[in-house]
């Protein structure tokens, strides 16, 4: 069924997939033409079409071809594009002031966006934050904090892990091509341990959680020493290495180890966090409550924003200015910032994201039973996935992968592909997204997956 309206406040934009030239058209492909021209050829492209609107749960690009969207801006537009609230609050605010820089006099909305994150991020203790741009920013940040506030300066992160791309963020990613590859030397004392990948855990799934903890542990004791070690940094629904859950029990027992030795333990839910998983946070699942959680991506509905969040001693624990940026929690930004908060309460976005894995979480389970080019479907939420093999074995099959997402292009389904061995097709529906459209979108992945 076609609508004209949308539940994210897009109004006019008929949400349903129409195609009336190939994709790409010939208006993307004379954009195509002048970034190749303009832009560095580093910057790339998924999908060779241009933006022209979106909202809902499409994407309109500039030849007037309507895509279903399934990547959200890489989990950004979790409240869909230009949401009413967000628009709202920030052309509000771009009639008062576009910058002052909080350092230089600060402003209630910055104030405001730290309240609700306080509210919002697991735990009841004090707690405090600040606001930076981007998702590495933030990490980068956490990390800064954890060495200040410990004295010490080591840091773990784990195998699949992403954190950034940024030099320190870079050194804590794990996957080299394309995030670090030439880009090197990278910031030092970063050490890496096993993550409970129950999928490719050589013992089986079963035994997964309590190794990979005891390895990872045991790791960090020889090698590292805990006593050395200002932090842990772990995704707690790993985003960019494949849209791995750790095995049950994993993250817990790394959080107690932490906790036991003064580490600091830290969250990364920069795309997890903001109702993707059907919880605020991805943390929440087994209960974990971290030191300090990094945030951005769905938190402010497509405008730049991240922040910083923790226990107020650790916050607190750097000297006065040695926090901030001349941007960080822009004000137009933090009202957005609180717009997209605005929309996830009033429409129930956790209970959206949930009702959208109860859609396509069975669907993509019957295609896996009927294409054993699909080794497993996982994720939570609408954070879901699908690993692509060589039939009857675990070889990842980058080959297939990349030609199902450019299958899926064609017929104006935009979804995106990840995992450290590029075999992942991970699945990032805008939570207001109505589900005839999921439906319609699933039904163009089958059709891929048969004719490939």
């Amino acid at each position: 069924m076609t609508t004209t309206t949308d539940l994210s406040g897009g109004p006019g934009l008929p949400q349903e997939r129409k195609l009336v030239t190939a994709i790409p058209g010939p208006k993307s492909e004379e954009l195509m033409a002048r970034k190749l021209a303009a832009v560095a050829q580093g910057v790339g492209s998924v999908m060779p079409v241009f933006a022209q609107r979106a909202g809902g749960g499409v994407l309109q690009d500039v030849d007037g071809n309507s895509l279903i969207d399934f990547g959200s801006g890489i989990a950004v537009t979790s409240v869909g594009n230009s949401a009413e609230a967000v628009v709202r609050r920030a052309s509000a605010q771009l009639t008062q002031f576009t910058h002052t820089c909080a350092m230089v006099t600060p402003y209630e909305g910055y104030v405001e966006v730290c309240e609700e994150l306080a509210k919002l991020t697991p735990g009841d203790h004090a707690k405090k934050s600040a606001l930076f741009n981007s998702g590495a920013e933030a990490v980068e940040n956490a990390v800064k904090i954890a060495r200040y506030h410990t004295g010490r300066q080591a840091i773990v992160v784990f195998d699949h892990g992403y954190h950034g791309r940024t030099n320190l963020t870079m050194a804590l990613t794990s996957k080299s091509m394309p995030y670090k590859h030439g880009f090197g030397p990278f910031a030092p004392e970063i050490y890496r341990v096993p993550v409970a990948y129950p999928f490719r855990w050589l013992t089986g799934p079963e035994h997964c959680a309590e190794e990979a903890a005891a390895q990872a542990i045991d790791q960090i004791v020889k090698q590292v020493g805990a006593g050395n070690t200002a932090a842990i940094l772990i995704e707690p629904l790993l985003g960019e290495g494949g849209f791995i859950e750790p095995a049950k029990g994993f993250l817990p027992r790394i959080a107690e180890f932490a906790r036991e030795h003064g580490i600091v333990f830290i969250a990364d839910e920069i795309q997890s966090g903001f109702c993707r998983t059907g919880q605020w946070f991805a943390s929440e699942d087994e209960g974990i409550v971290p030191d300090l959680i990094t945030t951005a991506k769905g938190m402010a509905g497509g405008l730049p924003l991240a922040a910083v969040t923790g226990r107020a001693e650790i916050m607190d624990a750097a000297h006065a200015g040695g926090l901030g940026g001349t941007y960080g929690g822009n004000p137009v930004a933090c009202a957005a910032a609180l717009g997209a908060i605005e929309t996830m309460r009033e429409l129930d976005l956790n209970a959206k994201a949930r009702r959208i894995e109860e859609i396509m979480k069975p669907r993509l389970r019957k295609l896996a039973e009927s294409h054993p080019v699909i080794g497993e479907v996982r994720g939570r939420g609408a954070m879901l996935a699908i690993e692509l093999v060589e039939p009857g074995t675990k070889n990842p099959d980058t080959k297939a992968t990349a030609a199902l997402a450019k299958a899926c292009h064609q017929e104006g389904l935009l979804v995106l592909t990840t995992g450290t061995y590029s075999n992942v097709m991970r699945f990032l529906p805008p939570l207001v997204i109505g589900e005839d459209l999921l439906h319609e979108g699933l039904d163009i992945l089958e059709g891929a997956l048969t004719r490939l």
